[in-house]
């Protein structure tokens, strides 16, 4: 049972374990990038990024120390003059792990541990992440105005014609009226004088009895 075992022994002797760990991590100083398993990858990530953050603090002090643990010079002057520079303004979080599938003769879980400041494809991707992010939306109305601007301007309809026709349109739809009252009045005094006596007769006095009087 695991009982809080937090140290994965990685099957090996402290001694033995502890060289490995060094052997590790002076690679990945050097050439940036590693393909292990993971949990290799795991166990080194806590034993590399305590050195990386005593790297930032560049004396003979934090020099010591660091080789104390790495017992290569090499590693130590690369740790020193390159890395540290590039990792000055990140607060932890060093390195990344990717997995890559499982290792085709026992099984096991590989993956890549990798130094996060020196992989520029994440890095460019990161960056235009954050600028496609930070764009702010336009507002409503602004953005009603700029679709109505861009949208195709239709031509002139036939509308604007039958406005600018409109008096003349009038103008005959008014003489066309006088026109039909004039022949429907001299049809009237056509027929009053074909028939003198229709126009002649007089009215018939309506008889009112007293009482309604």
């Amino acid at each position: 049972m695991r009982h809080s075992k937090v140290v994965n022994h990685l099957g090996r002797t402290s001694s033995h374990r502890k060289a490995m760990l060094a052997n590790m991590a002076t690679s990945l100083i050097i050439h940036k990038r590693i393909n292990t398993t993971t949990a290799k990858a795991k166990a080194l990530r806590t034993y590399v990024e305590p050195l990386i953050t005593k790297s930032k603090d560049d004396s003979t002090h934090s020099r010591r120390i660091v080789f104390s643990y790495l017992q290569d010079k090499k590693a130590v002057t690369e740790l020193f003059r390159e890395v540290a520079p590039k990792v000055g303004e990140r607060p932890g979080g060093y390195t990344r792990i990717l997995k890559t599938g499982s290792r085709i003769g026992d099984n096991a879980d590989m993956c890549i541990i990798e130094l996060v400041d020196y992989n520029e494809g994440m890095l460019a991707a990161g960056e235009t992440a954050k600028a496609k992010t930070r764009r702010r939306r336009a507002p409503k109305k602004k953005a009603e105005t700029a679709v109505a601007e861009a949208a195709p301007k239709a031509p002139k309809t036939s509308k604007a014609k039958t406005v600018e026709k409109a008096p003349e349109i009038v103008a005959e739809t008014t003489v066309e009226t006088v026109k039909e009252v004039e022949n429907t009045v001299e049809a009237v005094v056509e027929t009053n004088e074909e028939n003198p006596e229709i126009v002649d007769e007089p009215i018939a006095e309506e008889s009112f009895s007293e009482e309604e009087k």
